[in-house]
């Protein structure tokens, strides 16, 4: 081994789907601590066993996670160093670990991260959009309405979004993201650096019909990027365009559908404003 370890938690990214994207550096530490505190040891013993994994195991998951932070103090406090790692990726982004890490520093002790695979990146990576920032949100709300309203919240932010998904859930989600977002560019990324990696770019108001197409497309774990919102896309232009087609006679649905397409607003909150101004008798 060459590289030297000193007593720390070692925040450790782990594979998330090909064996091989473990990194040299997190190989030889996970082959070389005394202790790994993994989310799910049965899970991640085929992978602590290929690389030769000596250390002992402590469960550390969403249902324990206080406990096992106060158990991996008290072994850094005794000199002995612990790797963290989850089932897959980067422990603490949608994934537990973020209480172990915060409980560490409470006590002072060092934290030092081992990057390797996030899903999140690799998606980015590969999106090819150009907005220099980018927002993660992981997975959004499973009931529908709280989803469209965490999505409402997002309509004006012009950063990539990058959201994680379930099978289950894809069509709706995606469904759910054009109503409320309009028109942009999606990138969807699925079972990604395993077998069946998918990775499509496609208009987002078009992603759910082509989704709903083949049932195999929604099979595996999801990362969705969404292209950020235009400059122009705000309320106040997207107020201007309705009230300049309203008064022409256009209906309220014909109009949100010309304003989206315009100003790359949603079309749902315009033809929710349209359906107010026309009741105001404000045209």
């Amino acid at each position: 081994m060459t590289t030297e370890f000193k007593t720390a938690l070692y925040v450790l990214a782990t594979p998330i789907g090909n064996l091989g994207d473990v990194t040299r550096r997190g190989a030889e530490i996970l082959a070389t601590v005394p202790w790994i505190a993994a989310e799910d040891t049965r899970h991640s013993a085929p992978l602590l066993k290929q690389l030769g994994a000596r250390g002992k195991l402590l469960p550390a998951h969403q249902h324990n996670e206080q406990a096992a932070a106060q158990r991996i103090v008290e072994k850094l406090q005794a000199g002995e160093a612990v790797a963290l790692i989850s089932d897959a990726g980067t422990p603490g982004i949608s994934d537990p670990g973020a209480r172990v890490v915060a409980a560490v520093h409470a006590a002072g002790l060092p934290v030092v991260p081992v990057p390797g695979a996030c899903a999140a990146i690799a998606a980015l990576s590969a999106s090819g959009f150009l907005e220099e920032r980018f927002l993660f949100c992981g997975f959004l709300p499973s009931k529908s309405g709280q989803r469209q309203q965490a999505l409402a919240e997002l309509r004006h932010e012009q950063a990539a979004l990058v959201f994680y998904e379930a099978p289950h859930r894809i069509l709706e989600t995606v469904g759910d993201l054009a109503n409320e977002l309009g028109e942009r560019t999606l990138l969807v990324a699925r079972e990604l650096s395993k077998l069946y990696e998918s990775i499509v770019r496609l208009p987002l108001t078009e992603a759910q019909a082509w989704l709903a197409a083949d049932s195999n497309r929604q099979r595996g774990e999801f990362v969705l990027v969404v292209s950020g919102a235009p400059p122009s896309a705000d309320a106040g232009e997207g107020e201007r365009v309705l009230r300049v087609l309203l008064a022409d006679g256009l209906g309220s649905k014909q109009a949100a559908r010309l304003a989206a397409s315009l100003t790359g607003g949603a079309q749902k909150m315009l033809y929710e404003m349209a359906v107010r101004l026309k009741n105001s008798e404000e045209i």
